[in-house]
This record gives structure tokens, sequence and C-alpha cells, in this order.
């Protein structure tokens, strides 16, 4: 909010030719490195869906994990908007070995096949999981080998950084990911999302079924201003995500998240229920329980989640970046009740 405030003084010029941009830019290269250049825009969804179509020619296709949030949560946005061909894939814990991408490398030269020319992964996955900087650079390797392209879906980088205890560029352009979805929202800031191109979109020459025409530099702001993406007082958005990433605010709301999740994780296991079963370990700011439905039922009667798997009864526990150490507890709490009527035989009401 101060950032805002002190964007919101004196006269400047539209459409990113202001000073706050141009800070945000420089302090892009202090935390990428030189080559990378950053492109704002308003949410996630458009930053993933303008970084896979920036990345990509109209016949290309993108290999991502089944459970992938560009597949399954952003309600055909890469299809409907941009005509992304995606191949999901299965994976046990949300996130994608090289194997399994070399696995869908069939068909190179069939014009009957859309062609793979990109992998994207998500750091966090949609699964909570995180990539360590060797698994995004094994999974790099595996993708520039094969002539593929690699996009980073960041909209919870921070936590991701967090809970590895390093720096972003260290699992983002350190270890190979060509484009990048700077998320901002999910620890704070209002609106402010980003395309970052990391290495010029360049990852080895790509073979002849991938081989696009511009540069991504010069592709984007015509990507960006077409999909109704281009701010106009561009500064607003600059200027949050300055604040997130100077000084270490971002990463330090990150791990406030994770460690509210650890303390979740910490609390559920202590109820020593044979009703609540947790079959994932807990990585960064997300905790997956089991459990009984009217349990589940009754806990949506006071919270807020989402149930993961109906099938299973597993529910998604997402701790912000604003959760609190008391509605932790409270949430603790509450299924501790509910699942003692459980046992009881009530109906947790």
């Amino acid at each position: 909010m101060s950032a805002l405030a002190a964007a919101n003084g004196g006269h400047e010029i539209a459409y990113g030719e202001d000073s706050t941009t141009e800070a945000l830019a420089a302090l892009v290269c202090e935390t990428f490195g030189p080559e990378a250049r950053i492109f704002p825009v308003f949410n996630g969804t458009a930053a993933n869906v303008l970084g896979l179509q920036a990345l990509l020619p109209p016949w290309g296709a993108v290999v991502c994990a089944e459970s992938a949030h560009v597949h399954a949560d952003e309600g055909g946005a890469p299809e409907k908007v941009a005509g992304i061909k995606l191949w999901p894939v299965p994976t046990r814990d949300g996130k994608l070995a090289p194997e399994a991408l070399l696995a869908q490398l069939f068909d190179r030269d069939s014009v009957h096949r859309a062609q793979p020319c990109v992998v994207t992964i998500a750091n966090t996955t949609e699964l909570g999981t995180v990539y360590t900087p060797a698994e995004v650079r094994a999974l790099a390797d595996a993708a520039h080998g094969a002539g593929l392209l690699l996009h980073m879906d960041g909209a919870r980088i921070f936590n991701a950084a967090a809970a590895l205890g390093a720096s972003l560029r260290a699992f983002t352009t350190d270890a190979g990911v060509d484009v990048l979805s700077l998320g901002g929202t999910k620890v704070g800031a209002m609106g402010a999302e980003a395309v970052v191109v990391l290495r010029g979109g360049v990852g080895g020459a790509p073979p002849a079924p991938c081989a696009g025409g511009a540069t991504l530099t010069a592709a984007l702001p015509f990507l960006r201003k077409s999909a109704m993406q281009l701010a106009s007082k561009q500064r607003f958005i600059s200027a949050q995500l300055v604040a997130l990433l100077g000084g270490g605010l971002g990463l330090r709301l990150g791990a406030a998240a994770n460690s509210r999740a650890e303390r979740l994780e910490a609390g559920l296991r202590a109820l020593g229920s044979a009703r609540l079963a947790l079959p994932n370990a807990r990585q960064a700011n997300a905790v997956f329980p089991v459990l009984p439905k009217r349990v589940i039922d009754g806990l949506l009667k006071t919270f807020r989640f989402y149930v993961w798997n109906e099938a299973a009864g597993m529910v998604r526990l997402m701790c912000s970046w604003d959760t609190s150490e008391q509605q932790v507890d409270a949430l603790v709490e509450e299924v501790a009740r509910l699942l003692a009527l459980e046992e009881q035989g009530g109906s947790g009401a």
C-alpha cells in the first residue's frame, strides 16, 4: 500500500514508460539475471497464457502435469484465448519427471499431431509440492535437448523459494527456465503479475516442427496488448512487484504462509485420529488431509476451502500470507470437535 501511494505522486508517461516500471526492469535483471525482461499484466491466468503463447508456433503443443493449473483450473483459457493444445501427463505428486516428458515426444514430424514444443511446470505445484533446483535443471536439460522450451508457472514462487531456502534465480534462470509467470497476488499484491523472459527464449536450437518467428521480447508487447493486458497506468502494477522483490518482502510473506501450513499440519497430526489421514507430506503452504464427508460438510459451514477429491475425501487447506496462528488453531479445534462427533456417530452439525 505504501508503494502504491508513493507511485501516485507526480506525472508519469503511460503504458509502462514510467520511472517505476523502469526501476522494476532493473530489479528484475538484478534478481533473475541480465537477460531477464519483464512484462507486467493484471492476473496470473494472463501471465500463463501469454507466456506459453509467446513460446509456441501456431501448431505447437504444451506438455504439462495432469494436475497443472493451466490444464485444470484456468477455465480453458489457454485453449479458448490462445488456441493452445495441452498434453496432460499423469503424475504421482504433481511434478513432471524428464522421462515422463520424453515419453510424449513421438510423431515429431507428423502433421496429424500437434507438436510438443513447450513443457510447463509450476513451483509450487497444485499438489503443494516443490521442485528443487536440481529437478528443474534435469527437466530443462531434457526439454532443451529435445528442442523444447521450459515455462514455469510461478503463481506461488515466493512460497517455493521460502521452502527451498533458495534465491528466486536458483531454481529459475540458473536451472534453465526460459519464461516465468511471476505471481504477486498470492503474497498480497492487488492485480500484479508478470511474464518474465529469462533467457531470451533460447533453450537450444528448436527442431523444424517447433521453429517460431519473432523473438519473445519482440512478440510479447504485441501479444500483451492484443490480449487486453497492457495497463495504461502500469506504474501501479510495477510498484507492487518492486515492493515484493526488493528487500525480501515477498520471501518473508511466502515464509509466513509456509509456517502457518506447518503449524496446521502438526496440529492435525497431533489429533491422532484414525479417521484423519495426511498422505501427502507438506512442502510449502498447502495441506491435504483426508476426512470423513460429515466432517468436511461441518467444516465448510465455518471455513472456506476446496474439496480436492470428492471420492477420496481429500480437501485442500491453503495458508495465505495473512493467515494467523489463531485461524490455524481454530480450524484444528473444529476438526477435533467434528471428528469426536463422527466417532460417536453424530452428524457433525
